[in-house]
C-alpha cells in the first residue's frame, strides 16, 4: 500500500481507503464485514470511513468490532456528524449541541477512547459557521478527536471556513469528502484549487460511481441479481447511472482496460490517483475479493496517451448535477 497526507497535516492515510456507506450494518452481514475489513487491514489500508447516520450508528458498531484487535495507533478512523439520529429539533445539524452529543456517541459506539478524523457530514445553512468551528475545535482540545474535515462543501462554503479559522487561531480544516469518480467531476473546476490553496485534501467517495464503473452493467441488458442496482433497499443512487449515455461510454472505458492488461476498477482509481490533491479514494466492498483487486490500482501510471483517451470517452456523457 502507498499513503498519502491529508492534506496540509502530518496525517498518512492509505491511497485505497474502506468505507461502509450501504454495506456494513445494512446490505452485508456482519461476518462478511468483518472478512472485508480484516483484509483491508492485511493489504496495509490503514483508512476506514463511516458515520453515524449509516444505518443510525450500526455501522460504527460493526467497523469498532472488526478494528478492535489491532493496534490503535495502526488504523484511522473517520466519522462524521450532520443528518438526522432522531426526532427532536436538535437531533440534526451542525450545532454544537449535536456536534458535541453526537462525537460521544459515535465513541461508543465505535468503542474508541478517540476519533482520528471527525467530519461535518453536509453543510448546515441554519448554524453560524463559527459555532460548528469552535466546536470542533474543542473536541480537538478535549482529546476527543484528532483532525476535523467536512463533507461536499462547495469551494466557497471551504474559503469561508478556512478564513475564519485563520482569524480565531483555530486548528485549521484538513480534508473534504466529496464525491468524485470519471462520471462526476464537479471538484475539479474550484473545489479542488481551492482546497489545495487551504491546505485540505480530498478523501472521495463513490470512486467507482456505486460500482458503474467495474463494467459488469451493460446497456439494455437486465441487472446481475446478486448486485448493489438490483436491491431495492440500497439502489437509490446507483439508478441514476442508468442512462444509455453512461452505461455505453462504460463499455468502451472496460475495452480501454482490457487493452492496458487492467481491470476497469483499477482503470477508474488509477485515474483519480493521478491528482495529486487527492488523499484517498474510499472503495466500498462486499467482499475481500473486491479490495484485493482495488488495491492493486495504486501501482498503475496512466500515461498522456491513456489520459487523452479516457477524456475523449467521457466527452460523450453529459454532466451530473452534484449531489450535497
Amino acid at each position: 500500500m502507498k499513503y498519502r497526507r491529508l492534506g496540509n497535516s502530518g496525517l498518512k492515510i492509505s491511497e485505497i481507503g474502506l468505507g461502509s456507506w450501504l454495506t456494513y450494518g445494512k446490505s452485508v452481514n456482519n461476518q462478511t464485514a468483518h472478512n472485508c475489513i480484516h483484509k483491508a487491514y492485511e493489504l496495509g489500508i490503514n483508512f476506514f470511513d463511516t458515520a453515524n447516520a449509516y444505518e443510525n450508528g450500526r455501522a460504527e458498531e460493526v467497523l469498532g468490532e472488526a478494528l478492535k484487535e489491532y493496534p490503535r495507533s495502526s488504523y484511522v478512523v473517520a466519522t462524521k456528524a450532520f443528518f438526522s439520529m432522531g426526532s427532536g429539533p436538535n437531533d440534526r445539524g451542525l450545532s454544537r449541541k449535536h456536534i458535541m452529543e453526537q462525537c460521544d456517541a459515535s465513541l461508543k459506539r465505535l468503542g474508541l477512547d478517540y476519533i482520528d478524523l471527525y467530519q461535518c457530514h453536509r453543510f448546515d445553512p441554519e448554524v453560524p459557521m463559527e459555532e460548528t468551528l469552535y466546536a470542533l475545535d474543542d473536541l480537538v482540545r478535549q482529546g476527543k478527536i484528532l483532525y476535523a474535515g467536512v463533507s461536499e462543501w462547495s469551494a466557497a462554503q471551504i474559503e469561508k471556513a478556512a478564513g475564519i479559522g485563520k482569524a480565531n487561531q483555530l486548528r485549521p480544516i484538513i480534508s473534504n469528502q466529496p464525491i468524485y469518480n470519471m462520471l462526476e467531476r464537479y471538484i475539479e473546476s474550484d473545489v479542488m484549487p481551492v482546497s489545495v490553496e487551504n491546505g485540505l485534501g480530498q478523501i472521495v467517495f463513490s470512486p467507482l460511481a456505486q460500482g458503474i464503473l467495474t463494467g459488469k452493467y451493460k446497456p439494455n441488458a437486465e441487472k446481475p441479481a446478486d448486485s448493489r442496482a438490483a436491491n431495492d433497499s440500497v439502489n437509490t443512487v446507483i439508478n441514476s447511472y442508468f442512462r444509455d449515455d453512461v452505461l455505453h461510454s462504460v463499455q468502451k472505458l472496460n475495452s480501454l482496460a482490457n487493452e492496458l492488461g487492467v481491470t476497469l476498477s483499477q482503470l477508474s482509481l488509477a485515474w483519480i490517483l493521478r491528482h495529486p490533491g487527492i488523499s484517498s479514494a474510499i472503495v466500498g466492498a462486499s467482499k475481500p475479493q473486491q479490495i484485493e483487486e482495488n488495491a492493486k490500482a495504486i501501482d498503475i501510471t496512466l500515461d498522456h496517451e491513456v489520459l487523452r483517451e479516457i477524456n475523449t470517452i467521457l466527452e460523450d456523457i453529459k454532466d451530473f448535477a452534484p449531489r450535497r
